[in-house]
């Protein structure tokens, strides 16, 4: 008797349930020691069920980190909807990817700490459509943190996309080396609790931002 077909949520489900178990498969043997025969083992599945959801292992790959930087973009965008203050609304957005990144090491690790296949890599391979996915889910992120930049500068000097993105790369990259400091335990080093330090990093990147205004104000102004 033929097996009954899923249900739609039973697909999602299972879907999800692939993705969460080949994340873990690859933060134990990195990307090249990952397999879809070592996904099926740990499924209990026959390999070739798999591939009736996902066509290979980059594809599957792809599809972590597009549910990662998704799953990131929402909460990131939920918080730009839920403040009027644009200062409020950056500070919360940065709270809110430490959280993510802090909440979720393997997911964080992958999307943004470990060597592993980017886009670039996949240009001109039957892959760089799908890769192209993943890239626009992960700088609709970048993209949404620019804007809220851009908005907070507003009040002191207007910034064109090309300021606010240089802003965006200068706090990121504060706030990416807190995170990884943490989830990699080098802070442990530096500072006897270093998950106490959130709050005041948070509000030191907000504070670096708004002197990077006033810089820039006050160059607007000698210029004129």
């Amino acid at each position: 008797m033929p097996r009954p077909q899923r249900k739609p949520e039973e697909i999602e489900a299972f879907k999800e349930d692939i993705l969460t178990q080949a994340l873990e498969l690859i933060v134990r043997d990195g990307f090249n020691g990952f397999s879809m025969r070592k996904l099926a083992a740990r499924l209990d599945i026959a390999a070739k069920t798999i591939y009736n959801y996902f066509n290979n292992k980059d594809e599957l790959y792809l599809a972590i980190l597009t549910r990662g930087f998704e799953d990131l973009y929402g909460r990131c965008k939920a918080v730009f909807a839920a403040h009027d203050h644009p200062l409020d609304r950056l500070s919360a957005m940065v709270a809110t990817y430490m959280d993510f990144g802090l909440d979720n090491v393997h997911f964080y690790n992958l999307m943004f700490t470990w060597h592993a296949p980017k886009y670039n890599d996949y240009i001109g391979t039957p892959m760089e459509a799908t890769a192209r996915a993943e890239l626009d889910a992960a700088l609709r992120v970048a993209d949404l943190f620019t804007e809220a930049i851009g908005r907070a500068a507003e009040p002191v000097c207007r910034i064109d996309d090309a300021q606010a993105r240089f802003l965006l790369v200068h706090s990121w990259s504060q706030l990416h080396g807190y995170v990884a400091g943490v989830n990699n335990h080098l802070l442990d080093y530096m500072t006897d609790n270093p998950a106490l330090l959130k709050t005041r990093m948070q509000a030191q990147i907000v504070t670096n931002l708004q002197r990077e205004f006033l810089f820039l104000k006050d160059r607007c102004s000698g210029d004129g």
